[in-house]
């Protein structure tokens, strides 16, 4: 012989609250995908039309349970597709926008739904309430025991995950801003033995001190370092760095005219025959003129471009090979991470 033990729910609306702050929690944290869909799918299906439904008639009288349920899921299916309507308009239809957006909503509809219940005779206030059978002696079956042990699991989880999202918050985003200043004002060419300078600015956002180093190259030669620079998180460093280049590039002549004088024939010029090809590789730059082209290959006098040349150059002209200068950071002794800023200094005629 069994005996029912009836568990009532006064204020539900306070644990379909609780119950989406806890979601917000584990998408924010633990990503814990069974609890997410768990939660995820009333929050989306039910939660947004109950509330609205318990403002609407807070009466136990008003609807039957039938009704309110149905009524819930048809006004949920409503809402939450309104709410990414609106949110297209005025931020952005993402995850954390329509997070933020139900759980407010429902909080909102909760608030309305408890003050206009309130005002409901006691008798007549809506509540939750469902049976639990016991035996005559007190004991729980076996699937009483497996429900409370399942809910004060659940309970604790909770107690824990929120306790764990107060005492150490989620770290945001790790990254590092590394830029140079007056990029454009800067000069495009530099002789061998000619100082350069450049303003370069570093940004801590790693949520962490981090100890930095920055490299000067040319043509992929160490020119001159600056280090330890020491940025606690959210911190700036700007500071100025001078070079000085000190290996001259190729430079050699055309032996052989590029296309026609008059223009009649101008063609993209695959290869082009040189006085010297000392110090000319496959993967260098070059001008010519006003045009510049990569070296494919090298063979004798003759240099195969990458591309071609479309423009009349004679016999003679110069022929420069072209270094950029090369800004490059290191941070950290463990984690080392290389971001290469191209600088205006290099697209010269003489490094």
């Amino acid at each position: 012989m069994h005996k029912v033990t009836r568990i009532r729910i006064e204020n539900e609306l306070l644990v379909i609250n609780l119950c989406s702050l806890v979601l917000v929690i584990i998408i924010s944290l633990a990503n814990i995908e069974a609890l997410r869909i768990a939660l995820g799918l009333p929050f989306l299906l039910f939660f947004p039309g109950y509330t609205v439904v318990a403002a609407l008639f807070p009466r136990k009288s008003d609807l039957g349970t039938t009704e309110r349920v149905t009524l819930s899921i048809g006004f949920s299916v409503i809402i939450t597709p309104l709410i990414g309507l609106v949110l297209n308009y005025v931020w952005a239809i993402r995850l954390y926008p329509i997070l933020v957006s139900l759980v407010v909503f429902i909080a909102a509809m909760s608030a309305a739904a408890w003050y206009r219940r309130h005002g409901v005779a006691q008798e007549d206030r809506l509540s939750v309430a469902f049976n639990l059978p016991f035996h005559r002696d007190g004991r729980h079956n076996a699937l009483d025991r497996v429900v409370s042990v399942i809910l004060a699991m659940v309970f604790l989880g909770a107690i824990v995950t929120l306790g764990y999202v107060v005492a150490g918050p989620k770290v945001g985003e790790r990254f590092t801003e590394f830029y140079v200043l007056g990029a454009e004002s800067s000069p495009t060419e530099l002789a061998v033995g000619d100082k350069g300078t450049a303003v370069l600015g570093i940004i801590n956002r790693e949520q962490e001190t981090m100890s930095y180093r920055v490299e000067v190259l040319v043509g992929g030669s160490l020119l001159t370092a600056v280090n330890p620079i020491e940025l606690d998180h959210g911190k700036k460093w700007e500071g100025e760095i001078g070079f000085v280049p000190n290996e001259a590039c190729a430079s050699t002549k055309l032996v052989q005219d590029v296309n026609s004088a008059d223009g009649t024939s101008l063609a993209e010029v695959k290869s082009i025959q040189v006085a010297s090809t000392d110090h000319l590789d496959p993967g260098d730059h070059i001008w010519i003129g006003q045009e510049a082209a990569e070296v494919l290959e090298v063979q004798d006098h003759t240099v195969m471009l990458n591309g071609g040349l479309k423009e009349y150059h004679p016999v003679g002209t110069e022929v420069i090979e072209v270094q950029k200068v090369e800004f490059r950071l290191i941070k950290s002794a463990i984690w080392v991470t290389r971001v290469r800023l191209l600088s205006p200094f290099g697209w010269g005629r003489t490094i």
